[in-house]
């Protein structure tokens, strides 16, 4: 299904002049052609318009019937795949995942980014994309759509453009894009008798073209042995028919990689170069990347940044002698085949039902019988029923509209004829002038830039264009700035500005619907970049039901146009956060720089909202409280922080009169809360702990956000009482899957679950399948923090999972240090104990007390590690070390689970 306005047609009125800014002055686009660069463009438009507020009138331009799909993505044949991977064919250039994340939402939950989707399944992305950001722009963007063509277009006094359209009608827009797409193919090539006979398809993929070949058994000859050539031999191969495919090279797409083959820098000695020498260093620099990976792929990869400044340092008589000598070499290598399509035309050929020659058509003679006799130049005679031109695009742009705008002055073509000419994308007229606000992308600019036809650099462009062709809204003078709760100021309105305060205060309290909050921020303004970075800070540490890299691409695209120093500073964090990039000593330094941005510090300190920063040690962390102090000035907040690192540093009487003062100014302070339950557990006072916290959770807690970590907090009392019924009856009523979801149910209630069989306090089968179905298989095994990564290996263990923690364990060698050097070894831990040798994993657990606490979270967390040493120990007869490693933990704080358990130790 598409979206009303874009899928239904619309008729210009020939009677009529059009202009889309009838009613009010409103800023105003035409987009002609709504293929795959036009809705590009279409979607860039309608996000930027809607960030930074600024009312637009587009209008697309296409007698298509939908929006997205031009001629590359309509076609319906299931074996016509990209030539990309799905991991670089997202829509947006600053969130690459996109498209991946698309095809998992829309029944491909297993798909990744190195696989090569549907064509047709592309075309159905980009048009859905493009409905979205409509939806979300509706209020600022109004769109239409003319079901027709644009003939030609003129300038005019005021310095907009009129289109002339197919119909009749005319168009005045302040601007316009041309996302025509490549020129069509001439023929050029062919044989007068040829062209004119009913056996030559010159357009093959023109609606109903190829029907009577796929209804004939007649062999055919595809002429060009590029993609094109490579779709049509898909669609047309059958038993009983021989396809034969001709070009002057002969050669055929490369395949691509089965799975990723590495990456290398590009060399050196790439600028100020001749062709020669340049020539010389890619031959070099493509041998070395086969020496180092055993493959051409990543060496010539590696270029792919640098070809459109390579293009332009060449002179036009190197261009033409790259076009001639290496032009079919570096296609062939640079624009590749899917696996699964080099396998079908590999055994297409090993059949014989595919031959592929070198040459040029000299003739073709129709036989009596209606086939044709076509004389190649290598001297064979081929007879076949058809003969389809796959030559691909011609050079020059030779639609009418492009034709007018060259005869016009307004237009002149690019560099060696291929496209047109453009400064930045911007047409250059006859003077050598762009001043028409006529604009282009991709394929017209490929004599300017070469490599323009994919995805990846036409997301760019139209990137680009929207930033041009809507100028930033000019600030007002003076204008005060509303502030958050802490008086630092926000660049946004008053509106917007009380929502983030209330999404940050529930943040500070521990309560629900901070994230509802923050949404409410960016929906009343999509250019607020704080609101964006809050929304991906959530869903990536506390796992809200958020898109963690959307929200986060919008935090940078905000931040780019409209934002402070502190607030750029925090998305830098928060996106370093999310990429795993240093983003520990990030936020440090930011709050060295800021330490009154009380979001940044709840997220430094490893308390019940956040895990921290992994490294933070107990006095690096009171050194960010002390250095923060003086803008808090004694808040219940700040209070709260401060209780919480007193308990682990094992200060607890200091840390429950700091917990009762901040509660005291703010009841509600979940963080106070959460501070009091340790004190409670690691001083032993269990009954205690458990009746105040059962009352609060009951009472004040209702509201709170991780209302079932403070019921996990109650089990844990009842666990180191020795009541298993109490635990069995507390999980299921309060934290069983189904009351809990998501991140919590994986670490408070998966955790309690194992916890409990460690100590003997559950009876039959764990329903850990249940808390493992309640978390994305993600989380689980390519889980974004070190802190998530601890819990899904304890669940997994759980479960006995042994695949899934190997898994784990793969993804925790290539992440951050923090997963490489503490989760990877405890999934080697871990997965002995579940295969019963329990030596090894005593000692490797053992190994890894010291270095736990880089985790993050708090020390009662981290101890289902140290109870799993202690299973293991008694398991592997080791009981001495299990004994000292009893009477240390009731030192520490005494609980009639560890005596029972020291008391059952053989002497």
């Amino acid at each position: 299904m598409y979206p009303i306005g874009i899928a239904e047609k619309q008729q210009a009125d020939p009677r009529r002049r059009y202009s889309v800014t009838d009613v009010r002055k409103r800023h105003s686009v035409a987009i002609v052609g709504a293929g795959a660069a036009g809705a590009l463009t279409a979607v860039q438009l309608c996000e930027t318009a809607h960030r930074r507020r600024t009312a637009l009138d587009l209008v697309l331009i296409d007698p298509a019937p939908e929006a997205g799909r031009g001629t590359a993505y309509a076609t319906r044949d299931p074996r016509h795949r990209l030539n990309v991977p799905a991991g670089n064919m997202s829509a947006y250039p600053d969130d690459p995942g996109h498209f991946v994340r698309w095809l998992c939402r829309h029944g491909e939950p297993t798909v990744t980014g190195t696989d090569f989707a549907t064509r047709y399944r592309y075309g159905a992305y980009l048009a859905d994309t493009l409905g979205q950001a409509l939806v979300r722009a509706h209020g600022t963007v109004a769109v239409r759509r003319l079901r027709t063509r644009a003939q030609s277009c003129t300038g005019t006094p005021d310095g907009r453009v009129e289109l002339h359209l197919a119909d009749g009608g005319h168009l005045l827009a302040d601007g316009a894009v041309l996302a025509t797409g490549p020129a069509g193919a001439t023929a050029g090539w062919a044989p007068p008798a040829l062209r004119t006979s009913p056996r030559f398809i010159a357009a093959p993929w023109s609606p109903g073209a190829l029907d009577a070949v796929r209804e004939s058994p007649d062999d055919v000859l595809l002429v060009g042995t590029g993609l094109t050539a490579v779709d049509l031999a898909l669609t047309l191969d059958r038993p009983g028919r021989t396809l034969h495919a001709l070009s002057r090279s002969g050669l055929l797409p490369q395949p691509h990689a089965l799975g990723p083959a590495g990456a290398m820098p590009a060399p050196e000695g790439l600028d100020d170069t001749s062709l020669g020498r340049l020539r010389r260093a890619v031959y070099r620099h493509v041998s070395r990347s086969v020496r180092t990976h055993g493959d051409w792929r990543p060496g010539l990869d590696s270029l792919r940044p640098h070809t459109a400044r390579l293009w332009r340092s060449l002179t036009p008589e190197e261009r033409e002698e790259f076009l001639a000598r290496e032009g079919a070499l570096w296609n062939t290598h640079r624009h590749r085949m899917a696996p699964a399509t080099a396998e079908h035309v590999s055994r297409a050929r090993t059949a014989r039902r595919l031959h592929v020659h070198t040459g040029t058509v000299l003739r073709a003679t129709e036989s009596e019988d209606g086939s044709l006799a076509v004389e190649l130049s290598n001297g064979q005679v081929t007879r076949v029923g058809w003969v389809i031109d796959c030559t691909g695009p011609g050079r020059s742009l030779d639609s009418p509209l492009w034709q007018a705008l060259f005869g016009s002055g307004l237009a002149v073509p690019g560099p060696l004829g291929m496209g047109a000419a453009t400064r930045d994308g911007q047409l250059l007229d006859a003077r050598g002038r762009a001043e028409a606000p006529l604009f282009t992308l991709g394929a017209p600019r490929r004599g300017e830039l070469w490599e323009t036809t994919a995805i990846p650099e036409i997301r760019v462009q139209a990137a680009e264009l929207a930033q041009r062709l809507l100028p930033l809204p000019r600030r007002g003078r003076g204008s005060r700035r509303p502030v958050d709760g802490h008086g630092l100021p926000l660049s946004t309105h008053a509106e917007a500005a009380a929502a983030y305060r209330s999404g940050l205060g529930r943040v500070l309290k521990v309560r629900s619907g901070a994230e509802d909050a923050f949404a409410r921020a960016v929906a009343l303004d999509p250019g607020f970049a704080l609101g964006h970075a809050a929304l991906a800070l959530l869903g990536h540490e506390c796992a809200a039901a958020v898109d963690v890299p959307r929200a986060l691409a919008d935090a940078q695209r905000a931040a780019r146009e409209r934002s402070d120093e502190r607030e750029r500073s925090f998305v830098a964090v928060v996106t370093r956060r999310v990429t795993g990039d240093d983003g520990d000593e990030a936020l440090v330094r930011h709050l060295r720089e800021h330490p009154g941005d009380a979001l940044a510090l709840a997220a430094a300190v490893p308390t019940i909202a956040f895990s921290g920063v992994s490294d933070l040690h107990d006095d690096d962390a009171l050194g960010l409280l002390e250095l923060t102090s003086p803008a808090y000035d004694g808040h219940w907040f700040h209070t709260s922080l401060l209780a919480f690192l007193r308990q682990e540093e094992g200060r607890l009487y200091e840390a429950g009169e700091l917990a009762h003062r901040a509660l005291a100014a703010e009841p509600a302070s979940g963080h106070a809360v959460h501070a009091l339950a340790h004190v409670h557990y690691e001083s032993g006072a269990h009954r205690a702990g458990r009746d105040w916290l059962d009352g609060w959770v009951s009472g004040r807690g209702r509201g709170a956000v991780h209302r079932a970590h403070f019921s996990w907090h109650i089990a844990l009392h009842e666990l180191a009482l020795d009541d298993p019924a109490a635990v069995r009856r507390r999980w299921f009523t309060q934290l069983a899957p189904g009351r809990v979801r998501g991140l919590r149910a994986l670490v408070d209630s998966g955790s309690l679950l194992w916890r409990a069989r460690l100590s003997d306090s559950w009876d039959g089968e764990l329903p850990t399948a249940d808390v493992l179905d309640s978390v994305a298989r993600e989380v689980l095994e390519r889980p974004a923090t070190a802190f998530t990564a601890l819990h899904a290996a304890v669940a997994l263990t759980a479960a006995g999972d042994l695949p899934a923690l190997h898994r784990l364990r793969d993804h925790a060698a290539g992440a951050d240090p923090v997963q490489r050097e503490v989760i990877a070894p405890l999934c080697e831990a871990l997965a002995a104990l579940v295969e019963e040798r329990f030596h090894e994993a005593a000692r490797g657990l053992d190994a890894l007390l010291p270095v736990l606490r880089r985790v993050g979270g708090s020390a009662a967390q981290r101890e289902v590690v140290e109870e799993t040493l202690l299973y293991a120990l008694v398991a592997a007869g080791r009981c001495d070390a299990a004994r000292r490693l009893l009477d240390t933990r009731l030192d520490r704080k005494p609980a009639p689970r560890d005596r029972r358990l020291r008391a059952a130790l053989p002497s």
